[in-house]
């Protein structure tokens, strides 16, 4: 039964999208009647242990990591940008049981509707050696959050500051490994040596940093919240700071999918960014436009926040504790900065069966090597098979982009791209298609209506 005081506690999440994996999922004001924001214990390390590994899934700059809940693996998007840790897409989880559960409302950005939610307090969770005992959740009820059609693997949650807040969690992305640890004098002398340390602010258990943004001719000191569960580079919040403009130069984008409805925005390219001793030219920036914004309660000065795509390119160090973040260049720090050229979001919608084959070789030599007229010859054999794989949609068009002008639809299947049948690709696979560096003539086969439909666009830079 919910009481009459009410306690809104916001939750500001950017989750993936196709092509930069990026879709903003914003869960804002989550309307807690009776329920308090109780302080969580976070991992602890178990007996005798002080450092754990912990292998990960990258897909699309998005970091996904195995979690036992209750004695039941889950996978888990991992993210600096939100404080509470979320439940979602149980469906095929009916044997997970979850402890001391409630009843809450939940309410999105721009909607003055609620929708039915859980809290649920008192669970356990595992990784490796980390425990934590006295995990709380909120659980989304609405099917319409899966964030798996998206990413195209099963995901069923998000933890961030309860991952972060008690140890050093050292992030690799060249390996995909995690290491969590306490700080001890070999480590401490190995992050002086080799990395460059950053002073952070936690900040309603956030994590945010100070940085340079080059519009034009001049820099603008800037406080940005460290967001790796953001896979753009940039966001920048319009007419928050004095110099903070949109190129001239941009186009119109869609940013991402809220309860409410979609949040737009614009891209475009700044002059740089600049990041303690490292700098970066013509980084893409996202604006969101106001209007998605403003029931966003943010700190005090904050700009925007700095993402995935920036974070890829080193080996980072968080050390909520002390107030430290410490980066050193990875192989990806020269990367181009890429972008989504095609203008079209496809997503996973299911799986279906299809017929492949695969090539049989048998090569006709006599057992004592020797050969006639018909030993010797490779003979090719195909044997068909039917096999369950995913199937691919179009989700989302931007306006005025190639996938719109050449014809292409919301809800077209896609049957090939470039000649190649899409169930051979992975869902990053195929974003990756549409965000090469150079310009290029792209074919795509689409099923309509039952009609298979060819359309041949141009890849081109909008920037």
């Amino acid at each position: 039964m919910l009481s009459n005081s009410n306690k809104y506690v916001g939750f500001f999440v950017i989750l993936p999208k196709p092509f930069l994996m990026r879709i903003a999922l914003f869960f804002l004001l989550f309307f807690l009647g009776q329920y308090t924001n109780r302080a969580q214990e976070g991992f602890q390390f178990l007996a005798n242990q002080t450092q754990v590994e912990i292998p990960f899934q990258l897909i699309n700059n998005l970091i996904f990591v195995p979690i036992t809940v209750n004695g039941i693996e889950l996978n888990f998007l991992l993210d600096t940008g939100v404080e509470e840790t979320l439940l979602f897409s149980l469906d095929d989880k009916k044997e997970l049981n979850l402890y001391n559960v409630d009843k809450i409302q939940l309410r999105g950005l721009g909607s003055n509707e609620s929708i039915e939610g859980l809290k649920s307090s008192n669970n356990y969770m595992f990784v490796r050696g980390l425990v934590s005992s006295k995990q709380s959740f909120y659980i989304i009820l609405d099917q319409n959050f899966n964030l798996s059609a998206h990413i195209g693997i099963p995901v069923n949650g998000i933890i961030g500051t309860q991952f972060f807040k008690n140890n050093l969690v050292e992030i690799d992305y060249i390996r995909k490994k995690i290491k969590v640890s306490k700080l001890n004098a070999k480590y401490q002398k190995e992050l002086d040596k080799k990395f460059v340390k950053i002073p952070i602010s936690i900040e309603k258990a956030k994590p945010y940093f100070n940085v340079q943004l080059k519009m034009q001719d001049t820099y603008i000191q800037s406080k940005m919240l460290i967001d790796i569960g953001n896979s753009d580079a940039i966001w920048v919040f319009q007419n928050y700071t004095e110099g903070i403009t949109v190129p001239k130069k941009n186009f119109d984008d869609f940013l991402g999918k809220g309860f409410s409805g979609d949040i737009e925005g614009k891209r475009a390219k700044i002059s740089e960014l600049k990041m303690a001793d490292f700098k970066f030219t013509t980084p893409i920036v996202a604006f969101p436009d106001s209007s998605s914004l403003k029931h966003v309660k943010m700190v005090d000065n904050r700009v925007g926040s700095i993402g995935a795509e920036v974070f890829r390119r080193f080996k980072v160090v968080f050390d909520y504790e002390r107030g430290t973040m410490y980066l050193k260049k990875n192989g990806n720090f020269k990367s181009h900065f890429k972008y989504n050229k095609s203008g079209i979001e496809i997503e996973q919608n299911g799986l279906k069966w299809v017929e492949d084959y695969v090539k049989l070789e048998n090569n006709l030599l006599k057992p004592d090597g020797s050969s006639n007229e018909e030993f010797g010859k490779v003979i090719n054999n195909y044997k068909y098979k039917f096999e369950l794989k995913p199937n691919y949609v179009i989700a989302n068009i931007r306006k005025k982009s190639a996938a719109e002008r050449c014809g292409l639809r919301v809800g077209d299947e896609l049957v090939s791209i470039g000649g190649v049948p899409v169930f051979k690709y992975s869902l990053q696979k195929i974003n990756n298609l549409f965000m090469v560096e150079e310009d290029k003539n792209i074919t795509i086969v689409v099923l309509r209506d039952n009609n298979k439909l060819k359309f041949t666009f141009r890849l081109e830079s909008e920037l």
